[in-house]
């Protein structure tokens, strides 16, 4: 290591400007963003949400865990919470047609139905072809 470069690094004990790349538990943020998905596929959605929490702290701004954190707090009946969390996945990515459906799914939730006909009107425009997207604005719109 030349001199310039030891002045650069943290001494043993001292603090470090470095992001972790694993959590508390030694978990990098894609094997919590594994383990939540496996959590949902198993629908224990709570759990998952504390997982995928745990992989937002370590990976903020990644739009894949924010996707699946959304999912688990839509699925474990925390609506709100999932509006937040797609909320931010379409800061960072506008034309995200499923953070689109989610969001006005979570809005619906909330009893906000003018606002999640918009997301969902959004969804269909940016990816007519799912059914998924379409049926739901049907149903809003019924």
């Amino acid at each position: 290591m030349s001199p310039s470069e030891e002045s650069d690094a943290a001494a043993p004990g001292e603090p470090s400007d470095e992001v972790p790349l694993t959590d508390h538990a030694g978990e990098s943020a894609y094997e919590l963003l594994q383990r939540g998905h496996a959590l949902l596929a198993k629908r224990h959605h709570a759990q998952a949400a504390i997982v995928l929490e745990r992989a937002d702290r370590l990976e903020p701004g990644k739009a894949s865990i924010l996707e699946a954190l959304g999912r688990a707090y839509f699925n474990s009946n925390q609506p709100d919470r999932a509006r937040v969390t797609f909320e931010r996945v379409l800061e960072l990515d506008p034309s995200a047609h499923y953070a689109h459906y989610a969001l006005g799914q979570s809005l619906k939730r909330l009893g906000r139905r003018a606002e999640a006909g918009t997301h969902l009107r959004l969804a269909v425009a940016l990816s007519p072809g799912t059914a998924l997207y379409r049926d739901a604005l049907a149903r809003l719109d019924s």
